[in-house]
């Protein structure tokens, strides 16, 4: 059931898979940001993360401006305090905005998984 269906964003809860998945469409600027965190707390709140995998849908994630770079490790990070099963994130076809996403999490220990496709994540 898709619950957001924003410009720069969309999120759904799907039940009977126990997922949810939010994608990002481009990157999101600073002024979509607050609003794109209200809708995860709201669906956080809604649905026990304890019993859902998130998935992060960064198919058609645009590589970000340098000085967002740098800061986008936290940013993935931030992903983990909501306290969810599991974390899966689907590569973007971007190269540049996968070395970016590779580069970010070098010195996190991030623990979630990678994947090159939404229907991969099922499949785990």
């Amino acid at each position: 059931m898709i619950l957001y269906d924003k410009p720069k964003y969309r999120m759904a809860v799907y039940e009977d898979k126990k997922e949810v998945h939010t994608q990002v469409l481009g990157f999101l600027k600073e002024d979509v940001v607050g609003e794109y965190i209200e809708s995860l707390n709201t669906i956080a709140k809604t649905y026990n993360p304890a019993h859902y995998t998130l998935v992060v849908d960064a198919t058609l994630q645009a590589p970000v401006p340098r000085k967002v770079a740098a800061e986008l490790g936290d940013t993935i990070m931030f992903y983990t305090t909501y306290g969810y099963k599991r974390i899966a994130i689907v590569k973007p076809k971007s190269k540049i905005a996968m070395v970016q996403i590779r580069n970010a999490l070098a010195l996190k220990n991030f623990p979630g998984s990678f994947y090159d496709t939404v229907a991969d994540v099922s499949r785990r």
